[in-house]
């Protein structure tokens, strides 16, 4: 599978897109599966609620974002893949994080939600035909293929979770 085209997406998605690697989409969503999982287990039970700045998101408005921001990425790429031609509405992430619950959850619970959904966008993606990866739809305005919605999952869930890294969980957080 190649990396999405230029004019698969809008530019602003690039800084979640170049962070994949070449190769297998679906691999490298499987292989995140399994680093993920293994850096949300190790985060101890004290700093689930921790926030590196004010006004900043708990570990578990983090993993609560990566959960609803897969399940809307997932759904863009079905809709399209399915030759659906309606667009699709933006998503206000903050509104959305407001009334999500994610802080009030566990952390366990959350990082299980996600695993889940990540298993089926995998097998989602694994039931696409070569048509479908090409097929676009809009969505906020911009059009988008398949292919690139996956990256997009792939470097989204990347992007947060070396912010965890860094920024939640490093040394001198």
């Amino acid at each position: 599978m190649t990396r999405p085209a230029a004019d698969e997406f809008n530019e602003y998605y690039r800084r979640y897109i170049d962070l994949v690697p070449d190769g297998d989409i679906l691999a490298t969503l499987k292989a995140q599966m399994a680093e993920t999982q293994g850096l949300l287990a190790s985060v101890p039970a004290d700093r689930e609620e921790y926030r590196y700045a004010e006004g900043k998101w708990s570990v578990r408005e983090v993993v609560g974002h990566l959960v609803d921001t897969e399940h809307l990425f997932a759904f863009r790429a079905l809709w399209a893949a399915r030759g659906a031609a309606a667009e699709q509405p933006s998503m206000e992430q903050n509104a959305w994080a407001d009334v999500s619950n994610a802080g009030g959850r566990p952390l366990a619970e959350l990082a299980e939600e996600w695993a889940a959904l990540r298993r089926a966008v995998v097998l989602m993606g694994a039931g696409f035909d070569e048509g479908a990866w090409s097929r676009r739809g809009v969505a906020s305005g911009n059009a988008f293929s398949v292919r690139a919605a996956m990256w997009i999952v792939a470097g989204h869930e990347l992007h947060h979770r070396r912010l965890l890294e860094q920024k939640y969980l490093g040394e001198g957080a």
